[in-house]
């Protein structure tokens, strides 16, 4: 009886296991953040760089661990609403992987958005990165693009961040 028992147990343990969904393939719905602007309007225009690792290499250079990526994005004004145009991911060969807009969305003073790429999305790989293009009001602060990277294995962590770089 006691086989049996055991036998039950190790099935349930091992039945349980719960199919990972990737999440970064239903992002935010972008559309309810949508802004029309107008041409008329004096903003100034700029376009920045974020690098972001979905993958990084661990022993050698054939071995590759996965991360869970995170790109912020940080209205650094506490006066003025930003604009954001366009939220592009590309992987390690510069090949577009996914839109995640590409009309105006706005950011009100101090508020942040995010964009996840879950661990199990290695379509980044080592070198992926972000191209974000904004408007912003005269003498407005620039907004802040951030990653943050990070990876648990068993007790231990793992975490870094990189910061966009303006290109435009």
């Amino acid at each position: 009886m006691k086989f049996h028992y055991l036998i039950f147990t190790l099935f349930l343990a091992f039945s349980c296991e719960t199919k990972k969904e990737n999440t970064a393939l239903n992002p935010e719905n972008w559309s309810k953040r949508a802004i029309k602007l107008n041409a008329s309007d004096s903003l100034s225009y700029g376009k920045s760089y974020l690098s972001i690792y979905s993958q990084i290499y661990s022993l050698t250079e054939h071995t590759k661990h996965n991360l869970t990526s995170m790109a912020s994005m940080r209205n650094t004004s506490d006066r003025d609403t930003i604009y954001l145009l366009r939220a592009e991911y590309y992987d390690t060969h510069g090949k577009s992987v996914r839109k995640y807009f590409d009309f105006p969305i706005y950011l009100a003073p101090m508020e942040t958005t995010e964009i996840v790429i879950d661990e199990i999305d290695v379509s980044g790989g080592t070198g992926s990165n972000f191209i974000f293009e904004w408007k912003i009001p005269d003498n407005c602060p620039e907004p802040l693009f951030e990653g943050v990277m990070t990876s648990t294995m068993g007790q231990q962590g793992l975490s870094f961040t990189t910061q966009a770089k303006r290109i435009e």
